[in-house]
């Protein structure tokens, strides 16, 4: 499983037209991370809950704090997560794309579900984009800081 962490002061997702998902706000005083997960072919539920634990608690956020500690005490931290394929993508030859590594959507879509459970479960606000659907995602980045998690 892969995950590309920003930390943003306000990111959404926009299905057809319509905010499906929103974290954050303009002022900027609740920061939050957009999460874009990629599931591949042998990634299982093991993979989801440590992915969602290393959003969950590595500390990005500004003072060295993780999104749980920010959500603990009422300054923010939301996550907003929307699946990617595209993650697991191979550009290394030519110059078109293979997404062979991807996982089809009924291994996927699961997986991503089990990421924002157990998100949740740690008692953080979530919002995700709509698995498979063509979306617009937009952020403001906070820093810039941005990682890139494989497990």
């Amino acid at each position: 499983m892969r995950a590309v962490l920003q930390r943003v002061t306000r990111a959404d997702v926009v299905v057809d037209g319509e905010v499906v998902g929103a974290i954050g706000d303009d002022t900027g005083e609740l920061p939050g991370i957009l999460a874009l997960v990629g599931v591949t072919h042998d990634d299982g539920p093991a993979a989801a809950a440590t992915i969602a634990r290393k959003i969950a608690d590595l500390r990005i956020m500004r003072g060295e704090r993780s999104v749980a500690e920010l959500a603990a005490a009422g300054e923010g931290g939301e996550v907003l997560v929307v699946s990617q394929f595209t993650l697991y993508g191979d550009a290394r030859k030519g110059r078109r794309p293979t997404w062979v590594a991807a996982a089809p959507g009924e291994v996927a879509e699961p997986l991503v579900a089990a990421v924002v459970d157990e998100l949740r479960s740690r008692g953080l606000t979530v919002a995700t984009g709509v698995f498979g659907a063509d979306m617009a995602v937009s952020l403001v980045n906070d820093g810039p800081v941005t990682l890139v998690l494989d497990v």
